[in-house]
């Protein structure tokens, strides 16, 4: 688990770099249970990276040649990139996925929210890209992200973008959230 607070640091030095060279990005993973929660401890931050031209690493790349805050590291074998950020100790790594293959393609208003500045994955992407994650892995954390976006925001939860049956079998196993799938379901006339 790391520092919130530091994690928010470094997310916040990649977005204005990457803003300033007009990437388009969100942030994901356990930094958005955090900030919501405002827990002081959270275990991962993951950056959304359009494509355009040129790859998404690419224009993370391009972004930050010359910036002395990052150092990129490039996993080829895996085809992973990861930034750190130098400027904590201890050093903040935040990894880098494309959009479309994680998350939505087109990040934009109806994908994206804004907290303090930063951009984050929509609540309702966010359940989507979790659930996909718990479908394939069924990892605890993701569930627990899960149970808590939809238990606590269920009425920002788009029920279209949500895999019905992925959420149906997610129910199964943590009927906690049953109550609250039931309450979008109902909104959309489901």
């Amino acid at each position: 688990m790391t520092d919130t607070r530091k994690v928010l640091e470094a997310a916040s030095a990649l977005s204005h770099a990457l803003r300033e060279r007009g990437v388009g990005h969100a942030f994901h993973g356990g930094i958005i249970p955090a900030v919501l929660a405002q827990s002081p401890l959270t275990y991962d931050v993951v950056c959304i990276v359009e494509g355009g031209q040129w790859h998404p690493f690419r224009r993370v790349r391009d972004a930050l040649a010359g910036n002395t805050m990052f150092t990129v590291i490039q996993s080829t074998w895996t085809n992973r990139l990861h930034v750190r950020y130098l400027l904590c100790t201890p050093m903040i790594e935040l990894e880098i996925l494309p959009a479309g293959e994680f998350g939505p393609r087109i990040l934009n208003s109806t994908t994206c929210m804004r907290i303090s500045g930063l951009p984050y994955l929509s609540i309702s992407e966010f359940v989507r890209a979790k659930l996909k994650l718990w479908m394939i892995s069924g990892v605890e954390r993701d569930a627990q992200d899960i149970c808590f976006a939809v238990t606590n925001y269920w009425a920002r939860v788009d029920f279209n973008r949500v895999p019905e049956n992925d959420m149906v079998q997610f129910v199964l196993r943590y009927p906690s959230v049953a109550q609250a799938w039931e309450a979008i379901r109902r909104k959309y006339n489901a």
